[in-house]
């Protein structure tokens, strides 16, 4: 069996993906048009009907270290986006130990310029992105919904995100701040620790560490550290590669697994192009 990879703009993929689908193809695709499993959802989201929602139930949302069993049997794996990849990997195992409060989950993340596509677009023009920094996508940014229904799916606890992104002066590179306060902040560490000890491409930096852009540039891999603010509060930072784990890379490795390949395989180099 053969494997396409999709990567068009929302509402666009969609009919590539069925077609694909249909010549007995299997699919990674890394557009946003299967990351959700409500037509209404996705309706919210990107403001457009979906043309197939009945390939919903078939679809597995790739957060590849929560999701490898339904991936390793899916012909269809949604690559999720890189804001709620670099979001969900340090929730979810705090959700998971239901440790935090059930008020509103703060996110601010920060995005390099490569995360908004190579279509022209003045407002990324170099002089108009130079020597700034900018939020964007209030008030509801669309990303918030994946991150919410993914959140609750894995978590097993339903969630409110309020979730505002930047963009940033830099090529690539994400990192994302959660802003989180709940019980026993002081086993959280050990929490996130135990979650991903055995996971290659996810690494929890030393106690008291918190990660940098510059350190994951060009891999596929997300660092997680955290700070305790009290007994009850607590941030929590997460840094990605956008075109990598946020994007190609966790695309690959997906595939990898869809094929029974080993996981890392064609990622042990750095790609840093653009």
């Amino acid at each position: 069996m053969s494997l396409v990879f999709t990567a068009l703009p929302h509402g666009a993929a969609a009919s590539s993906v069925k077609s694909a689908l249909d010549a007995g193809k299997k699919v990674v695709d890394l557009s946003a048009d299967f990351r959700h499993q409500d037509a209404e959802v996705y309706r919210a989201a990107y403001g457009i009907e979906h043309p197939f929602p009945e390939l919903f139930a078939s679809a597995v949302f790739g957060l590849t270290e929560h999701a490898r069993d339904k991936i390793s049997q899916a012909n269809l794996v949604a690559n999720p986006g890189c804001y709620p990849t670099s979001t969900l990997l340090p929730l979810i195992p705090l959700l998971k130990a239901d440790v935090l409060d059930d008020i509103p989950i703060i996110v601010d993340s920060k995005s390099g310029t490569s995360g908004a596509g190579r279509s022209a677009k003045t407002e990324l023009l170099y002089c108009e992105i130079n020597e700034s920094v900018k939020a964007y996508g209030l008030p509801r940014h669309r990303h918030s919904w994946e991150m919410e229904e993914w959140a609750a799916a894995f978590g097993g606890k339903s969630v409110r995100i309020r979730f505002v992104p930047h963009i940033l002066p830099m090529t690539r590179g994400m990192l994302t701040t959660l802003h989180l306060s709940g019980k026993n902040t002081g086993t959280w560490y050990s929490l996130l620790a135990k979650a991903y000890e055995n996971e290659t491409f996810v690494r929890v930096l030393p106690a008291g560490t918190l990660p940098s852009t510059a350190a994951v540039l060009g891999s596929n891999r997300c660092d997680i550290g955290l700070a305790m603010l009290s007994d009850s509060e607590a941030v929590v930072v997460s840094c990605i590669d956008n075109l990598v784990k946020g994007a190609a890379g966790q695309a690959l490795q997906n595939a990898n697994i869809m094929f029974g390949f080993d996981e890392t395989l064609g990622l042990s180099r750095h790609a840093v192009w653009p």
